[in-house]
């Protein structure tokens, strides 16, 4: 198990303003990949010097003690809990106030809305680096369909359009709606990147590989000497896979339903109405459409069993 020994896993301020680049990994504290890569990232630009960077970028680890403890989560799903509600709670409570997850959303609050205070960025990037449990879990999600959609065009992978309409609670969608920009006009971006299965070693490389385009995007740097080296064989899983998708259906789930999926379903598999996908308590779950599906649930905690998409380009 990769160990990290502070939230901030590395920044790199350049001497020119620019933008602000976010890059979280460890949201769900069983996904160590996206702190493998940030380390990897930082390893490789330490050489990088001042003069070739514009703006700052630092990355987080996200829910740092359930990734500890090699845990999805403590007691809540720490990306289901960033509503306003929430945070304007803990915040109330402060530091001293609050634990488990609500400690960990405290401090990742504090440390972020600080430094765009500390930085004044011209715009701020969030990417926030996921895996999933499912083989061929390899798109990116961005939070709207304008700026942050070009974002995730430029990761290279199918993009997902639609779930932060349906799923609540989550850092990015926070993020986008400018609740860490309180009172600012700073235009926000932001994606989320899934890199594929859990203990997938190429999901390591493309998580870096997504920080890497995603600083060129933002225009950061256009240095390509720390470009990842597995680039093109990165690309090769993605033989075949839509393009852009939109979201269908999510199936939501509660801890005592007993959801257990059937077995062998893989991200993008293309499923029909009717079919039989999961049960729980009440029984058979079926596919209320035809479709691929998407994230289906291989692992004890979740809030979400499967996704349902469709191809649109």
């Amino acid at each position: 198990m990769v160990e990290v020994a502070s939230r901030v896993i590395g920044r790199v301020d350049g001497n020119r303003p620019g933008p602000l680049v976010i890059v979280t990994a460890a949201v769900h504290g069983n996904e160590p990949a996206g702190v493998c890569a940030l380390g990897e990232v930082f390893r490789l630009t330490e050489t990088v010097k001042r003069a070739n960077f514009r703006g700052t970028f630092v990355g987080l680890a996200g829910n740092l003690r359930a990734f500890g403890l090699g845990l999805r989560f403590l007691d809540r799903d720490f990306n289901r809990m960033w509503t306003c509600a929430d945070v304007d709670r803990v915040l109330l409570l402060g530091e001293s106030g609050n634990r488990d997850e609500d400690l960990e959303l405290y401090q990742l609050y504090t440390y972020i809305s600080g430094i765009i205070r500390e930085t004044r960025p011209s715009s701020v990037y969030f990417l926030d680096l996921h895996t999933t449990s499912a083989g061929g879990g390899i798109f990116c999600i961005p939070t709207d369909e304008s700026g942050s959609l070009e974002l995730g065009k430029t990761l290279q992978v199918p993009v997902i359009l639609g779930i932060f309409d349906k799923v609540q609670g989550t850092l990015l969608r926070f993020a986008a709606d400018g609740h860490f920009t309180r009172e600012t006009d700073i235009p926000v971006y932001g994606a989320a990147f899934e890199a594929g299965q859990h203990d997938d070693p190429l999901s390591v490389s493309r998580s870096a590989s997504a920080v890497f385009h995603t600083l060129q995007h933002a225009g950061c740097t256009a240095d390509t000497r720390f470009w990842n080296p597995q680039e093109d064989k990165l690309r090769d899983p993605l033989s075949g896979l839509p393009g852009v998708v939109r979201l269908l259906y999510v199936h939501h789930i509660q801890p005592d339903d007993q959801f257990v999926m059937r077995p062998g379903y893989i991200n993008f598999q293309r499923v029909k109405a009717g079919e039989h996908l999961a049960d729980d308590i009440r029984g058979q779950v079926l596919s209320p459409y035809s479709g691929m599906i998407l994230m289906p649930l291989y692992q004890s905690r979740g809030s979400d069993g499967f996704f349902l998409v469709e191809e649109v380009g």
